[in-house]
Parts: C-alpha cells; structure tokens; sequence
C-alpha cells in the first residue's frame, strides 16, 4: 500500500509534459510494441499465453489487418503479485508501449489502471471480471470479457428459479471476491432474495481458516452456498465441506465460472477431486458454435506442444477472449493509423526529477494517441471465435450469455442457458435473439439436477439453525375463551382449537420440526398479542402459535401465514324481543317513509284532476265534490281500484308512474309486515358502529386486544370511553348494567370470541355489520421460509375439510340463532325508494309543465278577442281572472264557443262580399250599356 501511494504521488501530476522530448513517428511503424502481464503459474494464464502468440502470429501473416505492420508482444509475469503487477506495468511504459494486453488479476487491474489513465495507455483484459472496473474511474481500462456482474446475475435467476430466498456467500476477501458478492447481493435483492451469511476468505487462507469458516456457514439457517474464489482456493474449499459433510443431501452449491475454468483445462482430473463436487452447479461463459471456433480448437492441440509436451493443456472459453483481444487490438490499431493517428509519446514532466534507480521513472511517457485508440477500441464490431465482439454504451460486451452446468460422475452436464436477453432457457442464447425477449417465469426452464447426495429431488434449502435446536415458540396464555388455546394444568403442554391447527399443519411438512411451547402471560389476564410478535423479531421467541390476529402493524415486524381462521371486529349489544303488538302493521315502514308516501299520494292526485279537470267530467263539479274526487282517486290507487278514468294522454303517463311506484310499496310492506308478524325478532338501540361513534355511551373491548388501538387511531374514539374487560362474566355484567349504572352500550371484539359468547349468551346478539376484514395466523421472523410451508400445509388442511372438522371439534356449541329469531337493524327506509319517489315526481313535474305550455297556447288562441273598456286597455288582474275562468272552463265549451265566433265572423264577411259584388256588376253593364251606344251612333 506504501508503494502505492508513492507511485499515485508520483504520478498525479497535471497532465503537463516537458517542453523538449518527444518521440513521434508518423505514417505506419513497421513493429508495434505492445505489453501483456500475465500470471504464467495460473490455470488462466497458462492457456491464455498460448492463445495470444497464436493470435499475434495469426495477425503478422494476415498482411489485410495491419497492413505490413508487426506486433511485438512483450509477456511479463506477475506472479499473483500486486507489487510485480505495478512494476511490470512500468516498465512497459518505459519502452513507449501503445496498449497492454492484461492484466488477468482484478487486484492488479485495480492499481495499475491508476497509472494508464495517467500515461493514456488503454489495458484490454480478458480476465479481471471484477464489475467496478467498469466504472468511470478507469477510462482506459477495457474489459473483453463477461463482466461478472452477468454471472452474478445468472445465479440470482437460478435462485428465484427454484423458489429459494437466501444464501450463503463464500469468497475471496480481495477487490474480486467482494465486488463479486455485492454484484451478487444486488442481483438478489432486485429479486426478493438476500444473501443471509457472508463467510470471506483471504487469499492464502489455509485448510484450518477454511475450516472454521464452513463451520459457521453450517451453523446457519440457508444451505444455499455460492463459492467466488480463486481456482486452486474453490477446490479446497469443497474438499473441506466434503469432510464436513457439507456436500450430502439438503445442500445446495453454485460456483462461478471459475470451477469451469479449471475442469476445461485439466484432462486427467482427480477422480476424489470430482468426488467433492458432485452435484455443484456451476457457471461457464457461452461462446456460440461456429467455424472459426471449431477451426481454432482444432489447432488447439499442436499450439500446446509447444508449451507441454508431455500433457497437453486443455482449452477454456479464456483462451478464446485472449485470442479474439488480439484481434480486437489489431483492428482497433489499423483504424486508429486510418483516422490519422500516429505513434507518438511525450515525456511526464514531474518525473524528470526524479530520474535515478532501476526504474528509470524519468523515461516513462505519456501516449499522445491513447484517447483515439481507446475510442477505436469500444467501436470495432468484429466476429471472432467467440462469435460477434462489440461494445455496449457501458462499456460491457454484447450479448453476455452462460450455460449452466452440473456436475455428474466424472464429466459435467449441460442444464441449459442463460443470456442477459431471455433468461434462463434450454435453447442457446443465439437461436432466442431473433425472437422477442421474454422473461416470464413460465417461459424459464432448465433441465433436471442431480443434487449433491445423488438426489433428483430440490432441496429444500433450509433447515432450523444452531444445528436443529429446537424453537422456542411463544404461546399465549389466555384468561378467558380458552377454547382457543390454554395451558394444561400441572404440565408444560398446552390445547385448544389454535395448538390442534398447528400441529396438523405440522404433520403435513415433508420434515421434521423441533419445537417446544412456551407460555406468555400469567394465565389471569389476556397478554398482548402486539407485544407477543415484537419479542419474536427480539430474539426472544422464534414463532409464536395462538389467537394472534393478523393486523397492519403486526405485519411490520413478523411474517404470518395463511389465516386458518376468519375474524373482525364486530358490536355486541343487548337485545330484547320485539313481540307483536295492535300498531304491528306500522313497523314496516319508518315514519318518514310513511310521511313520504301520504305526501305523494296527496300529490299525484293534485296532479291527476289539474290534467283530466278540463275534458274529463268526472273531475268536475262542486269544489267539496272534486276534493272528494282527489282524495278517494289517490286512495284507492293503493288497491288499484279507482273508478275514475283518465281520459288526457299527460295524465295516463303520470298514472303509469304512479301505479309502478305503488306497486313496489305494496310488495316491499307485505314482505315486511310478514316476517313482522311470523318470526320472532329482537331490537336493540345499537345499530352498529356508527351509532356508537355518534354517542357518548361507554364501550368495552377485551383486554390485550388489538381493538383498542383501532378504536383509538383508526375510528377515532376516545379513550376514556373505553373500558377493558378480561372475562365473559365482565362481558355480561357491563351489558346488563348499561351505560348509566357503570357499564357499557356495547363491547366491540373479534367475531371468533364473540361467537363462542353469544352461544350461551342469547341475551345479547351481533349488531350491524362486521367493520374490519382479517384473520389469525401463525407468526414467524421474517423472511421465514417455515411460514411459507405452513401456509401451504394449512390451506392442505382447508381442501381437505381436517381445519373444519377442528373447528367443530371446539368451537362448535348450541347457538342462540336455532330459536328462529332475528335482530332487527333496520326497517324499510325511505333512502330505499328515493329513487322510485324521484322518477314520479319528475314525470308529475313534466306533465304539469306541458300542461301549462299548452293551456297557455290555448288561452292565446281562443280568447285573444278584444274588450272594450273604459281605459282602453285590461287591467293585469283582469286578465288574470279571465286566465283562471279559462282554465276552469271545459275545453268542450272553448273549442264550441270558438267555433260558433268562427262562423259569425264567416256570414258577416259573405254578405260584405256580397254587396261589393252587385255594385261592381252594376258598373260593368252601365259601362257596357254607354259602349253600346257609342257604337250604334258610329253605326248611324
């Protein structure tokens, strides 16, 4: 770390270069020096140092690429160093390199790129899969391989595949162990899922520290372990949990990709090798088939020779990536000479100083081209052995993709895939790009595991933690209704209809649970059940099993299952007989209705005479008679029995109305005063919630209830209304007392335990509706997978009728409701027929409204003769008057007297006619008379 920070010291310079030294070579070099850090040692290294000098010899017989120009790589070993990592990486910049090949350590990764960005040289690796070194803080690193946030990624989806929600990390405590597993627990937590136990490693952790770290991972609740480490650190890692027992039946193992980086390579493997890694799934990169692949590895074999002649050294998909960074190199450098670039460097000033030692700092310098070589870089789009090469935005390759695999026997099996796309599949990755990306769980498969222990059956991937100690579930330890649950006398074993349900859930889990009952409370008064869940996420209890209702605070703090009961709260109220009486027949209807109701009958026959009074004479007449008229014609609509017919088409339209109003109040009142008159029923002055909400009476709920804290904070009542009760006796005597002698108007409680109350009680009964909508269940720490598998043993329970039965077993007593008598809440209300009683009025309304408009036409029309008066014009309330005589007139006698004005008018008219016809006539023979006497004396 000293060194360092002497070397971010010496090179945090500001970017300034000396004003005399520099080195530039324009057009096309014939040799282009080019560094790679490799670790030789490793099983990564080894295959990766093949494949880059076949790369580059491939590259300087390909004269289309370079065009002439030559590649000269220049491999230094790091040695798993750090220290040697940052050395070599220098003294590559001292020899006026333009971009290195590696390094394959994400530790290394991490502190030279510090000096690339300085001296703008870009890096490619094809190893360190580390995910930060994506971030903006190295811009001149270049990833060219997966980045492990994919594979981090394909675990998560693994992990929600088989239903399971924890896990257990075990990793390398080093930039790529730890980056890896928070990549990890991201990826988790988008799915619901966490990462329950981080057990880290250090590097040179030895068989004993390896030990003691899968001893405290045993002691866990998940057996779902995910393995990121080194190759050489994994394999001891599973020959330790094999001593352990760690890799039987109920385990589960994931391994990143490195398990497949080392099976790939080695031929021969040790056969008690692969006996410590049965049944592991893990990960290796996809690459897809195609020919310059098959080409590639059928020259596999002779490029080993080379390096091993006596064994030869298998391929892994790292050996591709090195071969195609090659490549990409090569295509990003011939891009960079076509867009003019040239090889020219530039001294770092601040290091002239410091000239001296075996370093020769002072010759290090910057490459001026390094920024268009990097763009050139994350722009190329080739196809290469590992299919086609490109960049996203993020600097990530394209189409990041792995297959999945399992180990079996001596050999590995290919499950299925996952790619970035689709997800998980049993299709490769590149036959899925041309479809619409579809991730629904119904879309994911893969084929069948075979789990360690040589199990096709999934294990569950849980079990009880501190080695199966038993749990220790709290229990409440009732006062009263103890039907429900209740500690046996003299032992520490408890019954009751809630401890019946738990243990038949119980009996239908696939496994065993150790679990011991303990009591909570004294056994005098009713404990809390809030209180009872806040001691589970205290660590005090592990469950807690009884009459725990399921509410949204409560939920807050502890998982429950499935409610096995339904129950809300509800009022209790006394309740008395309402026995028949001689006014019986008035029940049916409220007295607003009743007053209502008489109103429109009063009304409609007001209605009816104003529209028939003028052409129906049976709605003329004396007034006293037409009073009459009205009241017995709205009367006897009742009965549909009016004498009367209407004759105007406004009046049978309003009678319609009428009639159908009539109708429905008839059938509603003889339902009504039916069930009145033949079943016995019972009235109390509570009508229900509301009705205690309105008054200032008392109410009374059951001690350690969660009832009061609703009536408190969510229907708002105050709490010196409230009074605690704890026994049904205190149930029955602040009833009876009421109010006014120190009890209460009503005890609001659960339904369950007033339905047991009310079994014996029949003096009081549930009035109003039940108001809240929940239930009670067993409660559980949260992100418990045992209440998940209790909640489906319970609806088992429920399918097959067991929870029922259960249920009669406690529960079942001789109700009050057998005596056929029913609690009146309310009688026929008037907001029941508003509607009816508004569609009659409306028609009543629009039928006197046209009415008007046409008697007004008819007045204009028929009485619009002028009157002689003294002022020479009518008073208004003259013609008021005349406007009333001629609405009470008969229409008869209108259209009549009309008609015979009309024919006066007539005769007078003809005779006028008459007479200017004679004279006119007369003129006309006098002028034909003069004109005849003309003539004749022309004739003369």
């Amino acid at each position: 770390m000293k060194l360092f920070m002497v070397m971010v010291l010496m090179l945090s310079g500001n970017g300034q270069f000396s004003k005399g030294f520099n080195t530039n070579v324009s057009g096309r070099p014939d040799v282009l020096n080019i560094g790679s850090i490799l670790t030789l040692n490793s099983v990564i290294g080894k295959v990766a140092k093949v494949a880059i000098d076949a790369a580059v010899e491939d590259v300087n017989s390909s004269p289309a690429v370079l065009r002439g120009t030559k590649l000269n790589i220049t491999t230094l070993d790091s040695n798993y160093s750090g220290f040697l990592g940052i050395v070599e990486a220098i003294r590559f910049m001292e020899t006026q390199t333009m971009a290195i090949i590696g390094p394959q350590s994400s530790v290394i990764a991490h502190v030279i790129s510090h000096i690339a960005n300085e001296l703008q040289v870009p890096m490619l690796s094809y190893a360190a899969t580390d995910p930060t070194l994506s971030s903006l803080e190295y811009p001149f690193f270049v990833r060219t391989s997966p980045n492990d946030l994919f594979q981090m990624a394909a675990i998560a989806e693994l992990v929600e595949y088989y239903g399971w929600r924890e896990v257990i990390a075990i990793y390398i405590d080093d930039d790529f162990g730890r980056n890896g597993i928070i990549a990890l627990a991201d990826q988790l937590a988008a799915r619901r899922c966490r990462i329950s136990y981080k057990a880290p490693l250090t590097a040179d952790a030895t068989i004993s520290d390896i030990r003691d770290v899968l001893v405290q991972a045993a002691l866990t609740e998940s057996r779902i372990l995910v393995v990121h480490t080194y190759p050489n650190s994994g394999l001891e890692v599973f020959s330790v949990a094999q001593s352990l027992g760690m890799m039987d039946s109920g385990f589960v193992w994931f391994a990143t990709t490195w398990l497949t980086t080392i099976l790939d390579i080695k031929n021969h493997f040790a056969s008690e090798a692969f006996n410590n890694i049965q049944g592991v799934i893990t990960l290796r990169i996809h690459t897809p088939e195609s020919q310059k692949k098959r080409d590639f590895i059928s020259r596999w074999t002779n490029l080993t020779k080379k390096v091993s002649a006596r064994s030869p050294i298998g391929m892994n998909t790292y050996a591709l990536y090195a071969y195609d960074t090659v490549w990409l190199l090569a295509h990003a450098i011939d891009a960079f000479f076509e867009k003019g670039g040239n090889l020219s460097f530039s001294y770092y000033s601040r290091l002239g100083e410091m000239s001296g030692g075996s370093l020769h700092l002072n010759s290090m310098s910057i490459f001026n081209g390094g920024r268009l070589l990097l763009d050139r870089l994350l722009q190329i789009n080739m196809t290469g052995v590992t299919g086609m090469y490109g960049f996203t935005s993020d600097r990530n390759l394209i189409r990041p993709a792995c297959e999945v695999i399992n180990v079996i026997g001596t050999g590995l099996r290919r499950i299925g895939f996952w790619s970035n796309y689709s997800g998980l599949s049993i299709a490769p990755p590149e036959t899925l790009y041309t479809k619409p990306p579809n991730r629904s769980s119904s879309n994911q498969q893969l084929y069948n595991v075979v789990w360690p222990g040589q199990t096709t059956q999934q294990p569950r991937g849980w079990v009880f933690p501190h080695n199966g100690r038993e749990m220790k579930i709290g229990v409440p330890n009732r006062a009263s209704f103890r039907e429900f649950v209740q500690e046996v006398p003299g032992t520490d074993t408890f019954k009751g209809y809630c401890i019946d349900v738990f243990t038949a859930a119980l009996n239908l889990l696939p496994y065993g649970v150790p679990y011991k009952l303990v009591a909570y409370g004294d056994g005098r008064t009713n404990p809390s059940g809030t209180e009872l869940v806040r001691l589970i996420t205290a660590g005090v209890y592990d469950a807690a099993v009884g009459d725990i209702a399921i509410t949204t605070n409560r939920t807050r703090m502890v998982d429950f299952t499935q409610p096995y009961i339904e129950s809300g709260l509800v009022v209790v109220a006394p309740v008395r007989k309402l026995n028949s009486n001689a006014w019986a027949f008035l029940r049916p209807f409220t007295p607003q209705m009743w007053a209502v109701t008489a109103i429109f009958f009063l009304v409609v026959g007001a209605v009816v005479w104003i529209l028939e009074h003028r052409m129906n004479d049976e709605f003329r007449g004396p007034p006293r008679k037409q009073v009459v008229t009205i009241l017995w014609f709205s009367l006897s609509t009742l009965f549909f029995s009016h004498r009367e017919n209407t004759v105007s088409t406004l009046g049978r339209v309003v009678l319609v109305f009428w009639l159908f109003v009539v109708l429905i109040i008839n059938s509603s009142y003889t339902a009504s005063l039916t069930s009145i008159l033949t079943v016995q029923q019972l009235f109390s002055p509570i009508k229900g919630i509301e009705s205690l909400i309105s008054s200032e009476d008392r109410i009374g709920y059951q001690l350690g209830s969660f009832s009061r804290d609703y009536l408190i904070e969510e229907v708002g009542i105050h709490e010196s209304r409230l009074v605690p009760l704890n026994m049904p006796e205190d149930y029955v005597k602040a009833l009876k007392d009421g109010p006014r002698n120190g009890g209460v108007a009503a005890v609001i409680d659960e339904r369950a335990y007033i339905e047991l109350f009310l079994s014996t009680q029949c003096e009081f009964s549930i009035v109003g509706q039940e108001f809240t909508k929940n239930g009670w269940g067993f409660a559980f720490p949260r992100d418990s997978p045992l209440a998940l598998d209790m909640s489906t043993a319970i609806l088992k329970l429920s399918e097959s009728g067991e929870l029922q039965q259960i249920h009669d077993k406690w529960l079942q007593r001789s109700a009050c409701s057998s005596q056929s008598t029913k609690l009146v809440v309310d009688r026929l209300q008037l907001g029941s027929f508003s509607g009816l009683f508004f569609v009659c009025g409306l028609a009543c309304l629009l039928a006197l409204l046209v009415y008007f408009i046409l008697i007004v036409r008819q007045f204009l029309r028929y009485h619009s003769e002028p009157e002689s008066e003294s002022s020479g014009q009518s008073s208004r309330s003259a013609r008021i008057q005349t406007f009333l005589s001629f609405v009470d007139e008969k229409e008869k006698s209108v259209r009549a007297r009309s008609k015979r004005r009309h024919l006066e008018g007539g005769s007078d008219l003809s005779n006028y006619e008459n007479t200017a016809e004679n004279g006119s006539s007369k003129r006309y023979r006098t002028e034909m008379l003069s004109n005849r006497s003309v003539s004749f004396g022309d004739l003369d």
